[in-house]
């Protein structure tokens, strides 16, 4: 561990109480360290957690994940080096998202491409004093980025409250590259499914190349999550095929932490047609994510 960077237990993971299906992919984890190969780019705004790859590919063989795709956390900036690492180490079941600033050059994504960055996340929810959290990027370069983006096959992550993408949305679908939005598009549970903008929202969804991410646990963290069921199950109407599962897992500034098995056993009660639950973990996955379709 470097020296002067905290770290803390990652949270365990119970076993799903159900059988997956081959090829299952989490779609939204992260990876962190080893600390001393890959300190953070600048000092993190939290605890470092005990999340690396090796970690990580033990909760996935807890939960009977087959796959996974990693985000680019905060504290290692632009700089994507122990995600391409993890990946490389797995390159057959690990995709990566990686974050970018307008002036890379289209080399350099095209070098991350090669080995396994299959998108660029860009966020615009906010702290809580109204700042741009550390070490992302705003949906204003995308403008800039797309074309590169386009050249070598990236898609667009977006992290947004719900009314800040539905006024985004008509103008990032003219830049032409597929948009994946994170956390369920961060409805706002107040307003409920029949708001404005989560309607707008769902009309992308159902006509546009547009995916979004089923990770419940930052949209809701009461226990039972049953506040957003109603989100999740409109998300899932809008658009079956292009809609993935995610965990978030090692869920840092969350506390208590939830449990990766138990939001597995979620999505087998809020979901309960098998063949759509296969869609969902590994058909969708598979195309968005450019995994194998032949699961050995």
């Amino acid at each position: 561990m470097a020296a002067g960077f905290e770290t803390v237990p990652a949270p365990n993971a119970s076993v799903p109480g159900w059988a997956l299906p081959p090829g299952a992919c989490d779609a939204h984890f992260h990876v962190f360290g080893p600390h001393d190969r890959f300190p953070p780019a600048a000092r993190p705004v939290y605890a470092l957690p005990d999340a690396t790859p090796q970690v990580a590919a033990a909760l996935r063989r807890t939960l009977r994940l087959t796959r996974g795709v990693l985000v680019q956390p905060a504290p290692y900036g632009s700089h994507p080096d122990a995600m391409l690492s993890a990946i490389a180490d797995a390159p057959d079941t690990l995709r990566g998202i990686a974050v970018a600033y307008p002036g890379v050059d289209t080399g350099t994504l095209a070098a991350w491409r090669a080995a396994g960055i299959v998108g660029l996340r860009f966020v615009e929810m906010r702290a809580p004093d109204g700042s741009r959290y550390p070490g992302s990027v705003g949906f204003d370069a995308i403008g800039v980025l797309a074309p590169r983006m386009r050249a070598v096959g990236l898609h667009a992550q977006l992290w947004a409250r719900a009314d800040v993408l539905a006024d985004w949305l008509p103008h990032l679908l003219r830049s032409n590259v597929p948009l994946v939005l994170d956390h369920m598009a961060c409805p706002d549970r107040l307003y409920g499914p029949n708001a404005a903008a989560f309607r707008s929202i769902r009309a992308r969804l159902a006509d546009s190349d547009v995916w979004a991410k089923l990770t419940v646990c930052r949209v809701s963290q009461q226990p039972g999550h049953d506040d957003v069921r109603v989100f999740h199950d409109a998300l899932i109407a809008a658009a079956p095929e292009r809609v993935v599962w995610g965990s978030d897992w090692p869920y840092v500034r969350m506390n208590p932490a939830p449990d990766a098995g138990q939001m597995l056993d979620l999505l087998r009660r809020w979901v309960p047609d098998p063949a759509q639950r296969t869609r969902i973990l590994v058909d969708n996955p598979a195309c968005l994510y450019g995994f194998e379709r032949t699961i050995p």
